[in-house]
């Protein structure tokens, strides 16, 4: 049974405490009308709320039925329900972005948005194992590391949450069929003229046919055993970071050359990287390159020499010391 195996996720990973407030983004599809109704059978066990946030991206016609139908479904169950309104196609334009990227840079906004409104602690999407599958063949298409093979983990910075992760597509509109959910189906997800959809409708297919009909959950199993590798390098990168950490305010981080250059070389790629997200709260656009380019600069060990990756950061090796800067 579905909600059974929701249930044996949450408790495996820890997704769901007693007293939690849950946002929850639904779409009206059938992944997340499927987990907004789970929620519900599950609230009186696990002893939590939770309120929803639906976003109207304005690119299809279907969208304010989509819109209709989510506030209907909240209002039947008296759960609370936000909705916003958003031009995502003019707002990638402006911004120079995707129109997948912009709408989830508009649903992730408004979610955090309603979560500090609301008081709630945590935020639940409707990512299943099919869409953990798909962001690692993009990943792998587009070239990546550990992190990108990893896909979408059940828990992240112990906000966001995934409680279908561990459940198929299939088993989630079988379960609508059978509690008789009507979701709302987005037949933009059938035109393949976006990456994801090319890989969900004709790569995946193709693979499972010629290959492997268990593709989903070989490629699900290979990213759960990268995740708890991610995992150990990650504390190893953090301990390193502290061993060699100087200073730390809002403006530079400053770490110490000798040590660093006296690290192995996957540490150094990852202290790179965790210094970034450490002054700016994300990696900045830093790419294989630019942390080539801050390695070789440090492996060098001149003095006053500095590297300007992009135009948010400046990298300087000076005495025995790198800083990383924010570049005004």
């Amino acid at each position: 049974m579905l909600e059974e195996k929701v249930l044996q996720t949450i408790k495996k990973y820890h997704l769901i405490e007693e007293n939690d407030h849950i946002i929850l983004g639904v779409s009206g599809g059938p992944d997340s009308t499927c987990l907004f109704h789970i929620f519900l059978n599950l609230q009186e066990q696990l002893h939590f709320t939770f309120t929803v946030c639906h976003i109207n991206h304005g690119i299809r016609k279907e969208a304010e039925e989509d819109e209709q139908y989510v506030e209907q479904m909240c209002k039947n169950y008296r759960i609370a329900c936000f909705i916003k309104r958003e031009n995502v196609l003019e707002k990638a334009k402006k911004e120079k972005l995707g129109t997948e990227e912009m709408g989830r840079k508009v649903r992730y906004a408004f979610f955090s948005k309603i979560q500090k409104q609301v008081g709630a602690n945590k935020i639940a999407t409707a990512h299943t194992k099919n869409d953990l599958v798909e962001t690692v063949m993009m990943n792998l298409l587009r070239g990546t590391g550990l992190s990108g093979l990893k896909g979408i983990e059940p828990v992240r910075d112990n906000i966001y949450i995934r409680p279908l992760i561990e459940c198929k597509r299939s088993e989630i509109e079988e379960y609508c069929e059978q509690n008789k959910l009507n979701p709302q189906i987005d037949q933009t997800n059938f035109e393949n003229i976006y990456t994801r959809n090319k890989i969900r409708n004709e790569l995946i297919p193709y693979l499972e046919k010629e290959f492997n009909p268990n593709m989903i959950e070989s490629i699900a199993r290979m990213a759960d055993i990268i995740q708890e590798e991610d995992k150990y390098l990650e504390q190893i990168t953090k301990q390193a970071y502290e061993e060699i950490l100087l200073s730390n305010n809002k403006k530079e981080i400053v770490l110490d050359l000798r040590k660093f250059n006296k690290l192995d070389l996957v540490i150094k790629n990852r202290i790179v990287l965790y210094t970034i997200t450490m002054l700016f709260g994300a990696s900045s656009g830093i790419e294989k390159k630019h942390i080539e380019d801050i390695i070789k600069l440090c492996g060098n060990n001149i003095g006053n020499k500095f590297l300007i990756p992009n135009k948010k950061i400046k990298i300087l090796v000076q005495k025995q010391k790198i800083f990383f800067m924010i570049n005004q």
